[in-house]
């Protein structure tokens, strides 16, 4: 009876040991941007970002290996700088904002694979259609801020294909090629503040 009682004690001192270590963080929206790069006839890039998002970060302890992050994004907060064009993009041309007013991500691993480097999958919706996704990201450091707090940064990368999505709105250029590429850029940059 006295041997069970030990293991159940240190079970839960084992699992409040977990709880206290875990730390949550929160975005920092003003230095941290979204973004997305697309090629325009052929010869040129086009890139935008999402104005409007949030979510939670969670590591467990010090190191980041094993951390949890989802993010939700408003579909309507594409930004291209061009109204014209970013009316077009929320249409049912494109991103169909109003049937489809978020974007979202929630990770299913937080791996790291180097020096400062991580492999973030996890499940990634647009449009209507989830798939998993893997983003390439770095750790550009960790800090003690001037108010006090403790801050993070990655930058982070993958590559879509929009026609996965059912993002396939294009025209065929008389001198070959396509209007709009295929594939798209994402370019994430994150400040994470420590709670």
């Amino acid at each position: 009876m006295k041997r069970m009682f030990f293991t159940f004690l240190i079970v839960l001192l084992a699992g409040l040991s977990n709880n206290v270590r875990a730390v949550e963080w929160r975005f920092d929206h003003p230095h941290t941007n979204i973004g997305f790069s697309i090629t325009h006839l052929v010869i040129s890039d086009v890139t935008g970002r999402f104005t409007e998002f949030d979510g939670t970060f969670s590591s467990p302890g010090d190191g980041f290996e094993g951390s949890q992050v989802s993010i939700t994004i408003k579909t309507a907060s594409i930004d291209t700088d061009n109204e014209k064009r970013d009316k077009h993009l929320r249409s049912a041309d494109f991103f169909d904002a109003e049937k489809h007013p978020e974007i979202t991500f929630k990770s299913t691993s937080f791996e790291n694979v180097g020096d400062k480097k991580y492999k973030i999958s996890g499940r990634f919706m647009m449009n209507g259609v989830t798939r998993d996704i893997a983003l390439d990201a770095t750790l550009t450091g960790v800090i003690d801020d001037p108010w006090g707090g403790t801050r993070a940064g990655f930058k982070a990368a993958t590559t879509l294909d929009r026609y996965d999505y059912n993002l396939t709105y294009n025209k065929a250029l008389e001198t070959g090629g396509f209007l709009i590429g295929r594939d798209v850029d994402i370019i994430i940059n994150v400040e994470l503040i420590k709670k």
